[in-house]
Formats: C-alpha cells, sequence, structure tokens
C-alpha cells in the first residue's frame, strides 16, 4: 500500500530573515562589529534549524552542494553545481564518484549525519577530501569537543577547531573548514550540521590586509573572518531556506492531484534532498512513470528542472 503524501499544511513555516543590518556589506576588521552582526545572523538562523521543517533535509543537502562547489575552487579544480549534480545523479549503480563526487560526498555526509562525528567519521571524510590522514587527526574530535564545551561563541569554536586541523596537517585546508563547520554547528547545539562557512570561503569580504589576501584557516585573520562568513552564511542559509519553503509548500498542496502509487515516496524523496534523478526507478515507479510524474510536477509549478537539458533531467524543488 503507498503512502499518501502529508497535507499541506505540514510545511508552512515562517523562514527567519536575517535582518539587513546584520549582514555584512563591506569589508569591516572591527572584531566587535563582526561578532554583533554574526550573533543576529546566527539566531534567525538558529530558530529555523530548531523547527525542523519537513524540507530542511533538501536544504543542508543544497548547502553541502555549495560547500563542495567551494572547496573544487579550493583545490583548483572548475566543477560547478551542475557539474557536481551530474557527477553524483548520473552515474551508474556501483561506479564511483571521482575526486569531484567524493568532496561532494564529504559535505553530504556532514549535512546528512547526526553530530558529534566519531574518529572514523573522519577518517573516511579525511579520504573522502583527499587530505591525506595524519595520526594527530584522531584527536581532532576531541579537540572540537572540548572548544564546544567551553562555550565560545560559534564562530570562534570553528576558527579554533580550524586551526587545530592546520597545526597538524598544513596542506589540509579543505578539512579544516568540513570540520569548522562541524564544530559550529555543534556549538549551535544543532542535531544535524548546516554548511554556511565554506560557503563563504572566496567571498571577497573574507579578505584582509593592504594586500586583500584571503583568511586561511590557523592564521591571525581567521577568527576575525569566521564571524563575518558565519554571518554571511546564515544570511544566504535563510534566503534559501525562504525559496525551497515556498517550493515545498507547492510541492505538497499539488500531491493530491497526482495519480501515481509513488507519488507520496517521491515527494518525500524530493523533500529530503537536494535533487533527484530524472530516471529514478523505484519499486513502484518505472523510469517511463518517473518521467511522467516528474513532468506533471513540473505543468504544476510544483518542482523545477535543475539541469537546463532535454535529456538526462534532474529536478529539485
Amino acid at each position: 500500500m503507498s503512502r499518501q503524501p502529508a497535507p499541506a499544511s505540514q510545511v508552512s513555516f515562517p523562514v527567519p530573515r536575517v535582518p539587513a543590518w546584520a549582514t555584512p556589506r563591506a569589508r569591516n576588521e572591527d572584531p566587535v562589529e563582526g561578532a554583533f552582526m554574526a550573533g543576529s545572523a546566527l539566531n534567525a538562523l538558529d530558530n529555523l534549524v530548531q523547527a525542523e521543517p519537513e524540507w530542511s533535509g533538501a536544504w543542508r543537502h543544497r548547502l553541502a552542494l555549495k560547500a563542495a562547489v567551494a572547496c573544487m575552487k579550493l583545490i583548483g579544480r572548475t566543477e560547478d553545481e551542475a557539474a557536481l549534480r551530474d557527477t553524483w545523479l548520473l552515474r551508474q549503480h556501483g561506479d564511483e564518484p571521482g575526486p569531484a563526487g567524493n568532496v561532494l560526498a564529504a559535505w553530504r555526509r556532514l549535512a546528512g549525519r547526526s553530530l558529534p562525528p566519531h574518529v572514523e567519521d573522519l577518517q573516511t571524510v579525511a579520504a573522502l577530501l583527499g587530505a591525506g590522514w595524519s595520526d594527530g587527526f584522531s584527536e581532532l574530535i576531541d579537540v572540537a569537543r572540548e572548544e564546544v564545551r567551553a562555550g565560545a561563541p560559534a564562530p570562534v569554536v570553528a576558527a579554533r577547531t580550524a586551526a587545530a586541523v592546520m597545526r597538524e596537517g598544513p596542506k589540509a585546508e579543505i578539512l579544516a573548514w568540513w570540520l569548522a563547520d562541524c564544530a559550529l554547528s555543534w556549538r549551535m547545539g544543532w542535531r544535524h550540521a548546516v554548511p554556511i562557512l565554506a560557503t563563504q570561503i572566496h567571498m571577497p569580504l573574507l579578505r584582509s590586509g593592504s594586500e586583500g589576501r584571503r583568511a586561511r584557516p590557523g592564521s591571525d585573520a581567521f577568527e576575525q573572518a569566521a564571524f563575518i562568513a558565519a554571518a554571511l552564511g546564515a544570511a544566504e542559509a535563510c534566503r534559501l531556506a525562504a525559496d525551497m519553503a515556498t517550493q515545498a509548500e507547492r510541492l505538497r498542496a499539488v500531491a493530491p492531484k497526482l495519480r501515481s502509487k509513488a507519488a507520496g515516496d517521491v515527494v518525500d524523496r524530493l523533500v529530503g534532498d537536494d535533487a533527484l534523478s530524472g530516471t529514478l526507478t523505484t519499486r513502484n515507479l518505472s523510469r517511463w512513470a518517473s518521467r511522467r510524474l516528474f513532468d506533471r510536477l513540473v505543468d504544476l509549478g510544483a518542482v523545477r528542472e535543475l539541469s537546463g537539458r532535454t535529456t538526462f533531467r534532474i529536478y529539485g524543488i
């Protein structure tokens, strides 16, 4: 028996907004102002995360995609969101996702797993990120735990945890950003991590000094940069959430009009992940039925086609 889609009322949720004054607009190295903006922005984001709207899985995984894109540039690769989605969703069953797909897998792992992580999780992530493994990395979870217990502001906890990674592995910056986002969410008391810092890696406002160099984890400027990244990332995450909430509500509203027995399962998958392949198959859904269902959802304005192609399509809210 197929499960009936949940009523649209279950997704109605007033998404918090970060005030305009709490969103950095220009480079500012005043630590007090940076902390003030980050605190306000994180408060709005905390209200959203703690509410746990049903579409939060799709939202976190889309943020994970954005973090992975930023990390592509960090390691000298060129994959954008579309390319990473293709790498992830269009591979054949059993195929390895490749280096770019592995980076996305690491961020999806952060967004999809409960906190806190274990050392085994960190070992897996280091391998996915291509960061290598140092024996000293096994102590990083304890370092993050102690920073969280110490009670410093979340961006400070993130910055100090990232610095600990760089002290142990100076070439492991990509892992430092991953653990920084993990530590920030852990300090905020969130059940699942919400990637917001790494999405801002290359933002001009995170540059400092007369030469405008990017603040790297472990540098003197990074703690201030973490406050700015938190404010910017929280504001962007809330804007994204508002858009996805509207789309999720529309999806639930049209769900009763769908004739497919697999509609409930597909709707649940759409609100739980960044995107789905247009050739999705399940026990109750053939490839051709999947195509018809997604076409119907697009016609109803309930989902968006994300690839821009006429074949090998990808859909999401």
